[in-house]
């Protein structure tokens, strides 16, 4: 069965916040970075991160299969490097995360990675790595809330499709906060999904059912 292109990317970006934009060790003379990527860029990190992590992913194809544990690991070990998940879960939260304690938004934050990752972590050892990317530019947002990585995926027989990073530095390092794929806002969806069901119920009741299995984030159709 082929990944569902707009599912696998959000689940490759949980998984190392920037993986969507790897290529294979093979094909990697084949990225095109922005004019303007400098050593410690935005840019250069996503490009540097997802070619070791892709890497990774291949050499250690066969134990993550055998082993889920180990693959479970290795994504939270690498999205933890590179995903803002607190930041962002505050953005899904919206105005339900006023007044919230940072000890509920973590829980909330990472009983949604955890949901997400349980669905989608084995389409990793499915997804066709065969693909050229692009770095299309590297933009900075409005009101200094950080920077924009546009890129797209190149594959055969198919359209392009554009995948975009929003960043934000945290300390001495940039973190990704918000992923969109063919336009559509990680952030944006799951704030869309959870809305209702934070209307009737608490961060911590909505938290226990991510964590039992009860609600189940998707990452798209």
């Amino acid at each position: 069965m082929t990944p569902n292109f707009r599912a696998v990317p959000l689940a490759l970006a949980l998984a190392a916040a920037t993986l969507a934009l790897a290529v294979p060790a093979h094909a990697q003379q084949t990225v095109r970075t922005p004019p303007a990527m400098t050593e410690g860029s935005p840019s250069q990190l996503v490009l540097n991160n997802s070619q070791r992590v892709l890497s990774t992913l291949e050499k250690r194809r066969p134990e993550f299969k055998k082993n889920r544990t180990a693959l479970r690991e290795f994504i939270n070990s690498e999205f933890n490097a590179m995903f803002d998940r607190d930041y962002a879960a505050r953005l899904v939260l919206g105005r339900h995360a006023r007044g919230a304690s940072e000890a509920d938004i973590k829980l909330f934050a990472d009983a949604l990675a955890e949901n997400l990752m349980q669905r989608y972590g084995s389409s990793l050892l499915d997804f066709n790595t065969q693909l050229r990317v692009r770095v299309k530019s590297e933009t900075a947002l409005s009101q200094g809330r950080g920077v924009r990585v546009s890129s797209e995926f190149l594959r055969q027989g198919g359209q392009p499709i554009p995948v975009e990073y929003l960043m934000r530095k945290t300390g001495a390092s940039w973190k990704v906060f918000d992923v969109m794929v063919e336009g559509v806002s990680y952030v944006q969806t799951f704030r869309n999904q959870f809305d209702a069901e934070l209307q009737r119920k608490t961060i911590k009741q909505v938290t226990a059912e991510l964590r039992n299995g009860q609600l189940k984030a998707s990452a798209g159709q």
